[in-house]
């Protein structure tokens, strides 16, 4: 029997917002480090830390981490301040557990289309825990939220627009290959999402 109308909808407690922040950022931060153990990109705010991290040396963390900083302007003036506060954790996370990472886990040998694939499949996984604890990674991914609150436009769509942009601008800086392997990490992420974060599907908030 299906619940009434007007019955709320169960909201997440702290301590289970804090664990999906701590989970997605932690699924994310794994792809992020297949996809610098292949050389790969990813679309949105990440995309443009990679290019900075591979073009430059930066750290990925950090170039990350600076570079969210003006969406929030947009997150501070659209969206709810529960939003912002658990989106601005989530990029502190990452940016920690990503400068982390190679202290933790080091690949020896991964095959480029594998880490593309499964990065992306884990980028998916990890937004979608963000985003059902309304939280983002910031970036696109802030403009992605709002446009599904308010104008009911799927978040994987948008955001696979976004992507396919960053990479195919990629283009005048990396090989092929390199860009059409991102570019089918990019799909699998972005698909993951349009199947699985459909407004209604999911109750709890």
């Amino acid at each position: 029997m299906n619940a009434p109308q007007d019955t709320p909808p169960l909201r997440h407690s702290h301590a289970e917002d804090a664990l999906a922040l701590l989970s997605g950022t932690a699924l994310i931060a794994l792809a992020v480090a297949l996809f610098q153990h292949a050389q790969l990109l990813s679309g949105g705010t990440a995309g443009i830390a990679f290019l900075l991290h591979y073009g430059t040396g930066w750290g990925f963390g950090p170039v990350f981490f600076v570079l969210n900083l003006p969406f929030y302007v947009l997150a501070w003036r659209r969206l709810d301040r529960a939003f912002l506060f658990k989106t601005m954790i989530a990029v502190a996370l990452l940016s920690v557990q990503t400068e982390l990472m190679p202290y933790l886990i080091v690949f020896e040998q991964v095959r480029p289309l594998y880490a593309a694939l499964l990065g992306g499949v884990l980028l998916g996984v990890g937004f979608l825990i963000l985003f059902r604890h309304r939280a983002s990674l910031g970036g696109v991914g802030i403009l992605a939220f709002w446009l599904q609150e308010t104008r009911g436009w799927r978040a994987g769509h948008v955001q696979m627009a976004v992507d396919t942009l960053i990479l195919l601008l990629a283009l005048a800086t990396a090989p092929l290959l390199q860009v059409a392997l991102s570019v089918a990490g990019a799909v699998v992420l972005n698909l993951t999402l349009a199947i699985n974060h459909r407004a209604g599907r999911y109750m709890a908030t």
